[in-house]
């Protein structure tokens, strides 16, 4: 095991598959001899060549376009889209052409390719450099979308996304990219797509978070436990692919259910996943599920950034409104008292 951060993690994933496949293109906006924006790719021109990690123009549907080609040519490239809102400008490449071309040439043709985008907030960036976009690929057919927490999670996550024949969303937490954590690279032990991940067990209720949420979802259960609540602490890891099972049996077993996300609360992936939770496990809820979001405004300046991401304050609010058994039903008490 050998401590990195995430960056480094995404770093050493690059680095291995482009040293174990020749197919594997890396290439985007500054990642060449800069190492890009984070330095998730420094390095890698240096070792590969040119040829094997290089700059594009400031394009990113060019970009996008450019992938989709190589791809169909037997190639595996990973792309990088710099900020969440600069891949705007490439949405109709991957709704119309990324998402859907396997499903166009009835199975004939795949599409290798990985799509990382740096997305959500905590570091103060200004407009178009910070946003939670999550939700527009989840919700187009065709599209694994993955957004690791830990940097375990990096590494093989992004390892899984470049080996998959089929297009991966890879979307990194900006504000995780320097939290470190041991990496067990070269000796797998991060389960695949898929498979969420139980970081805490715990009997009162079920926190479900995924990306930069499930740090604040943990810390949010270690605040709880001082009061002796016993929080569970679920984290995602892939949004496409859904782990209905791990949620289910977690809800089931806790009757209570919050769910995170820094993103608008309208239309968002906790609103899809509070209704499968609701449509799964009904006869088990002790009390509706709850959803911590980001407000629905569009993503708001560094200086009001902290009052718009959801915190463990937040999360803890969320928990007091579960009815719990050792709390006084006031709803009944009221009608009683009338």
């Amino acid at each position: 095991m050998t401590t990195l951060s995430m960056a480094q993690a995404l770093n050493a994933a690059l680095r291995d598959a482009l040293r174990e496949d020749d197919r594997v293109l890396v290439f985007g906006e500054d990642v060449g001899p800069l190492g890009g924006v984070f330095r998730v790719t420094d390095g890698l021109t240096k070792e590969f060549g040119e040829q094997r990690c290089f700059d594009t123009p400031l394009a990113e549907a060019g970009i996008v376009g450019l992938a989709v080609g190589l791809a169909m040519g037997g190639f595996r490239p990973v792309i990088e889209m710099q900020f969440d809102a600069f891949a705007y400008p490439a949405f109709e490449q991957i709704a119309s052409h990324v998402a859907k071309l396997r499903n166009r040439t009835r199975g004939r043709l795949s599409l290798p390719m990985v799509i990382r985008i740096p997305y959500a907030g905590g570091i103060g960036g200004v407009e178009h450099h910070c946003d939670s976009s999550e939700a527009y690929y989840a919700h187009t057919p065709g599209l694994k979308v993955v957004t690791p927490a830990t940097a375990d999670d990096a590494y093989w996550l992004l390892r899984d996304a470049i080996a998959d024949p089929d297009p991966v969303v890879f979307m990194e937490p900006k504000r995780l990219y320097w939290s470190k954590g041991e990496t067990s690279a070269g000796d797998r032990r991060a389960a695949g797509f898929g498979r969420a991940a139980v970081l805490r067990e715990g009997r009162d209720a079920t926190l479900v978070a995924y990306g930069p949420t499930v740090p604040v979802a943990l810390e949010a259960a270690e605040a709880a436990a001082r009061d002796g609540r016993d929080l569970e602490v679920v984290d995602l890891r892939t949004i496409v692919p859904f782990d209905d099972a791990t949620v289910v049996a977690s809800v089931r077993k806790t009757g209570r259910c919050v769910v995170i996300q820094e993103a608008q609360g309208f239309a968002g992936v906790g609103a899809e996943i509070a209704a499968r939770v609701q449509e799964r496990c009904f006869h088990s809820l002790a009390a509706p599920v709850l959803r911590v979001t980001g407000f629905d405004i569009p993503y708001p300046p560094p200086i009001l950034e902290h009052s718009h991401l959801p915190d463990a304050d937040r999360v803890l609010d969320a928990v007091d409104r579960l009815q719990f058994d050792d709390e006084p039903d006031l709803l009944h008490l009221a009608g009683e008292a009338s």
